[in-house]
């Protein structure tokens, strides 16, 4: 399950920085920008849940 994690992180980070050269920084709302901003905050969205599922795994390993 680590591992998948880990991989899991990888990927929204791969795809953050995908969607960041993606967007045209003069227009960042119209056409494929925004799209590629929706892109960065679901990866970011994506990178906060993993970090607490693995807070809470350790946490619970912790207390058995």
């Amino acid at each position: 399950m680590k591992i998948l994690n880990y991989i899991l992180l990888a990927v929204a980070v791969i795809l953050i920085v995908f969607n960041l050269t993606q967007i045209d920084y003069s227009h960042p709302l119209e056409g494929n920008s925004s799209v590629a901003l929706i892109g960065v905050v679901s990866g970011l969205c994506a990178i906060v849940l993993l970090v607490i599922f693995r807070m809470s795994k350790s946490i619970d390993e912790k207390i058995k």
